[in-house]
C-alpha cells in the first residue's frame, strides 16, 4: 500500500505530497500508519491526536476526498474490492493508494495540522455558550419551540423571585428533550466545516456546527440569550445562507445532522418575522 501524505512548512510557497510504501496490519487504522511513519521515515511530521479511541476528534482529517477521523478509519477499508469473472470481490485492488490531507477551510499550522481558531470564532459568534436566564434579555417571539417550530413557554420561577426552577432537568420525553437529544453530542472536530461549501465562499457564515450548537440552545427554555443570538442566526450570514446540500450530515463521524437543525432554525425564523407583523 501506498500513503500519499500532504507536507507543508511555514515559509513554503506551496504544499506537497510525498508518497510511502507501508505494510499494515490487518486491523491497522490512518491513524496507526502516521505513528509508524512518524516513527521510522518521517520524524518530523506534523499531524494531531489524543485519545486514539473516537472520542476527543482530534484526528479528524480528508482521507481520500472525505472527512474522516483517523483513528477510526481502517486502511483495509480505503481499498477497493477487486472483481473476478464471476463479479465475486477478492482481497483488494493491487498496490492502494490513500491519500491523507488537512481539513480544509482552516489555516495551516504544519503538514497535517490546522488551525481551529476560526471554529471556535464561529462558536463565539453565534453565542455557543449557555446564558443563565437572569443574565440574558427577554427573548423575542418565536425564537424556541421543539423541532416543528412550535413556541415553548419561558421557565418558570418560584414566588421568591428565584431562576433555580429554569436549571430542573428538562422531561426525558419532552418535546423539547427530543428535539436537543439528536444534536447535543457534537465534540468540535471540524469535519462538517471542512465539508461545507458555504464556509468556503463566506468567511462569515457560522458553519454548521456552530449553528448546530446555536439550535441546542434556542430549544432549551431554559437558556435566556436567544435575543442576541437570534440578530446574529437570522442576518445576511446566518442560516439563509446555507444552501441545503447537507454534506456536513454526510462526513459527521457522530452521525448527527446539522442540516436538520438548519432548516429547524429556518422554521423559527419565519415563525418570529410573522409574530412581529
Amino acid at each position: 500500500m501506498r500513503l500519499r501524505v500532504f507536507r507543508w512548512s511555514p515559509g513554503a510557497r506551496a504544499g506537497r505530497f510525498d508518497e510511502f510504501r507501508v505494510e499494515p496490519a490487518t486491523h491497522a487504522t490512518v491513524l496507526d500508519a502516521l505513528v509508524e511513519l512518524r516513527e521510522r521515515e518521517a520524524p518530523d511530521l506534523a499531524f494531531r491526536y489524543a485519545c486514539r479511541v473516537g472520542m476527543c476528534g482530534s484526528c479528524a482529517l480528508v482521507v481520500n476526498g472525505r472527512e474522516r477521523w483517523a483513528c477510526r478509519t481502517r486502511l483495509a477499508s480505503l481499498v477497493p474490492r477487486r472483481r473476478t469473472a464471476r463479479g465475486a470481490g477478492t482481497a483488494g485492488a493491487r498496490d492502494p493508494v490513500v491519500t491523507v490531507r488537512p481539513l480544509y477551510h482552516f489555516p495551516l499550522i504544519r503538514d497535517l495540522v490546522v488551525d481551529m481558531a476560526p471554529f471556535v470564532s464561529k462558536m463565539r459568534a453565534v453565542g455557543a455558550a449557555f446564558v443563565p436566564p437572569a443574565a440574558g434579555p427577554a427573548d423575542p417571539p418565536g425564537s424556541r419551540g421543539d423541532a416543528t417550530g412550535r413556541v415553548a413557554p419561558p421557565p418558570e420561577r418560584d414566588p421568591t423571585g428565584s431562576v433555580a426552577a429554569a436549571f430542573a432537568p428538562i422531561g426525558s420525553d419532552s418535546g423539547e428533550r427530543r428535539a436537543i437529544d439528536p444534536a447535543i453530542e457534537c465534540i468540535g472536530c471540524g469535519a462538517c466545516v471542512s465539508a461545507c461549501t458555504m464556509v468556503r465562499w463566506n468567511e462569515r457564515f457560522p458553519g454548521p456546527a456552530a449553528l448546530n450548537r446555536a439550535f441546542t440552545l434556542l430549544a432549551d427554555s431554559r437558556d435566556g440569550g436567544a435575543a442576541d443570538r437570534v440578530e446574529a442566526l437570522f442576518g445576511e450570514d446566518g442560516v439563509f445562507r446555507c444552501h441545503g446540500q447537507a454534506q456536513c450530515t454526510a462526513v459527521c463521524p457522530m452521525e448527527l445532522s446539522p442540516t436538520d437543525s438548519i432548516l429547524t432554525l429556518r422554521r423559527r425564523a419565519a415563525l418570529a418575522l410573522f409574530s412581529r407583523g
